[in-house]
């Protein structure tokens, strides 16, 4: 072999030498060609020497799984960066939540809208007392009661309906910023004024429970329909008829809920209500998780709060309309408390009857 071609044959191989070693420069990343010996991973473990001995994918992972790390401060729960749960939460309470609630409430307005075009007024059907006589229905001290709930209740359905669909209605008209100052001392006054509905409905329930319990005759009444339905249909009733006592029931169950879920939400962590109720819901056969974190129990109160508010308003729309531009004469029981006496004996004949019993009975001289 001439030295030619071994000079050619060197050329060649240094070439080829000279590939490899920056195509294993470029893969290894080191000029010197350090490559440390593969290991197996194992239990998501990096091989070498890394800071921290998981992988990228595994640490967020653990995180948006929920897990719970070390915190100094006091709120040990701040440990937890990711509450995975809070998805879940929120999309039901800005899904189906906010939009079934809308169409529930405009359902109703609909409803009420419909009957009246449809019934009218409800009319005292032997015209108002041709001698003016009145009876008293309510006395002051519980017209107070009523208007101190009822207003308080209204401005408590307005600033919470802000809360859930203001962003969409009335920021659009005000702006953000006279939205923001809005929303912001609407909600302080939906929580100093809360204070005021729950000691009405605890007022209200110790003076009418009595008048409030349910009897076999409510049945009649109901079955009629209440006499809403058709002209010169007046069932006996007494002071509270069927429907009023529905409507009583709600506001007073229905009150006694949204306070408590309300005051588990101005003070979280001091009222935690729905881990015991889920303790006594599986004693009847539910699988609820009875260990709940302060953040899952505001989530739960939020929720339940929401959905109680809603079915309240959308029913105390209804006794509104009744109570005011639907029936004639109705208003004057919680305006002056004296109701046409024709209108009593149609709607509450019972309680007429009692009342005039009592009447005659101090008028009678004593033997």
């Amino acid at each position: 072999m001439s030295w030619s071609k071994i000079h050619k044959l060197a050329g060649v191989l240094a070439l080829v030498l000279m590939m490899a070693y920056g195509a294993s420069a470029v893969m290894t990343g080191s000029p010197t060609l350090d490559v440390q010996q593969a290991e197996a991973q194992s239990g998501g473990n990096i091989p070498g020497s890394p800071r921290g001995s998981l992988s990228q994918a595994e640490m967020w992972r653990a995180v948006r799984g929920g897990i719970t790390g070390t915190v100094s401060i006091p709120n040990k729960e701040a440990g937890q960066l990711v509450q995975s749960d809070g998805d879940v939460w929120r999309a039901v309470k800005n899904g189906p939540l906010a939009q079934f609630g809308g169409i529930f409430l405009l359902v109703s307005i609909v409803v009420i809208a419909a009957f009246y075009l449809i019934r009218g007024k409800i009319r005292i059907d032997h015209g108002p007392d041709p001698q003016g006589r009145t009876i008293e229905r309510f006395n002051a001290f519980e017209r107070a009661v009523h208007w101190l709930t009822a207003s308080s209740f209204i401005i408590l359905a307005l600033t919470g309906l802000n809360v859930s669909y203001g962003r969409y209605v009335i920021k659009p008209i005000l702006g953000a910023d006279a939205f923001g100052a809005l929303t912001y001392y609407g909600k302080l006054a939906h929580n100093y004024i809360a204070f005021a509905f729950i000691l009405g409905i605890v007022v209200m329930f110790l003076m009418w429970v009595r008048h409030n319990i349910p009897t076999l005759r409510d049945l009649k009444w109901l079955a009629v329909g209440g006499g809403l339905f058709s002209k010169g249909v007046h069932p006996e009733a007494p002071r509270f008829n069927a429907g009023q006592k529905i409507v009583f029931w709600l506001v007073v169950l229905g009150g006694a809920s949204l306070s408590l879920s309300g005051l588990a939400l101005m003070f979280p962590g001091d009222i935690a209500p729905w881990a015991g109720t889920f303790a006594l819901m599986n004693k009847v056969g539910f699988d609820l998780p009875t260990t709940l974190s302060i953040l899952q129990e505001t989530q739960l109160s939020v929720l339940w709060h929401s959905i109680v508010g809603l079915v309240m308003i959308g029913a105390i729309i209804g006794h509104i309309y009744i109570g005011s531009l639907g029936m004639e004469g109705a208003i004057d029981a919680v305006a002056s408390g004296q109701v046409d006496l024709n209108w009593a004996k149609e709607h509450h004949s019972l309680w007429v009857e009692e009342e005039m019993a009592k009447a005659s009975g101090q008028q009678q001289p004593a033997e």
